[in-house]
C-alpha cells in the first residue's frame, strides 16, 4: 500500500511540473517593465513597449472629447502567455479602474474598447488610457505630466530685434525651483545670451523685469518676482562681467501676464523675464 502511495505521489509530482512548465510565464521582452503605478494582468507578459521623455498622447476624457496631454510617455503591450485564456476586455477594463481608485485617482472614460484614468499626487499628474482591442492581449498607454525642459532659446539677435521693434523681450530659459530665486545651472545658454547682447550694444541699458503665473498670493508673487529679477542682474554682472549700472531690477508678480492663467501652458508662458530698453 505505501508502495503504491508513493508511486501515485511522484506521478501527481511529475504532473504539477508539467503543467507548470505548459503555464510558466513568458519573458518580457528586452527592456520592458511594468510602469510603476500598475501591476498586469496574471498571466501576460510584454511584447512591446516605449519610454520617451518628452511625448504626446491624445486621451478619451468624455464622448466624443478628447484631450492632449504632454510629458513622460510609456507604452507597455501585454499578451497572454501559452495555455492562458485572455481575460474579457470588460475584466481588463475593470482590474484598471478599481486599482486607481484604490489609490486616489479616478475614471475618466469608459466605452466597450477603452478606458482613461487619472491620478495626482503631490504636484504630479499621471494619465493612462487602457485600449483592449488587441487579439489576446491590451495595451495602455501612460502620459506623466510636466512641462518640456527648454533647450532651444532665443539669441541675441532676436532679442535685439524685439527691442528694436517693441522695446521689450521676453526671455525663456531662466529656469528657478517653484517658489525660490536661485537661478538652476540650466539657465547659462539664456544668459549667456543676455550678455552678449548687452556686450554688442555698449549703449544699452535695460530693466530687468520678473513675471510671475498668479499661483499664490500677490505680495508674494511680487517678492519673489522681485528676487528673480535681482538674481538675473547679479549673475550678469558677477559671472558675465556687465556693469551693474547698465541694468535696473524689478518684479511685478502676476499683473502683465502674456497668456491665461487658467491653464498650465499659459503659466508656464507668464511665468518668464523681460529685458525692457530703458
Amino acid at each position: 500500500m505505501k508502495k503504491v502511495f508513493f508511486i501515485l505521489l511522484s506521478i501527481m509530482h511529475i504532473f504539477i511540473l508539467t503543467c507548470s512548465f505548459v503555464i510558466a510565464a513568458e519573458p518580457d521582452a528586452r527592456n520592458c517593465k511594468d510602469h510603476a503605478l500598475f501591476t498586469r494582468m496574471p498571466g501576460y507578459h510584454i511584447i512591446d513597449c516605449k519610454d520617451i521623455d518628452f511625448d504626446r498622447f491624445t486621451f478619451f476624457v468624455e464622448k466624443g472629447k478628447k484631450m492632449d496631454v504632454e510629458g513622460h510617455y510609456n507604452m507597455i503591450r501585454y499578451q497572454t502567455d501559452k495555455g492562458v485564456k485572455a481575460a474579457s476586455p470588460l475584466a481588463v477594463i475593470r482590474n484598471y479602474q478599481n486599482a486607481i481608485k484604490r489609490i486616489g485617482g479616478k475614471v475618466l472614460f469608459e466605452d466597450q474598447r477603452y478606458t482613461t484614468l487619472y491620478y495626482s499626487k503631490g504636484g504630479k499628474e499621471i494619465w493612462a488610457q487602457v485600449d483592449t482591442a488587441w487579439n489576446s492581449g491590451y495595451m495602455i498607454h501612460l502620459i506623466e505630466k510636466q512641462e518640456m525642459a527648454q533647450e532651444v532659446v532665443a539669441n541675441a539677435e532676436s532679442f535685439s530685434n524685439d527691442l528694436r521693434d517693441s522695446g521689450h523681450t521676453a526671455v525663456y530659459g531662466i529656469y528657478f525651483d517653484t517658489g525660490k530665486s536661485d537661478i538652476k545651472p540650466e539657465s547659462d545658454a539664456a544668459l549667456a545670451e543676455i550678455a552678449r547682447l548687452l556686450k554688442d550694444n555698449a549703449g544699452l541699458k535695460v530693466n530687468i523685469v520678473g513675471h510671475t503665473d498668479n499661483v499664490g498670493g500677490m505680495e508674494s508673487n511680487m517678492k519673489l518676482s522681485q528676487a528673480r529679477a535681482d538674481a538675473v542682474v547679479k549673475t550678469l554682472t558677477s559671472k558675465y562681467g556687465i556693469d551693474s549700472k547698465r541694468m535696473r531690477a524689478y518684479g511685478v508678480a502676476s499683473l502683465a501676464p502674456v497668456a491665461s492663467n487658467k491653464t498650465e501652458e499659459g503659466r508656464a508662458k507668464n511665468r518668464r523675464v523681460e529685458l525692457v530698453e530703458q
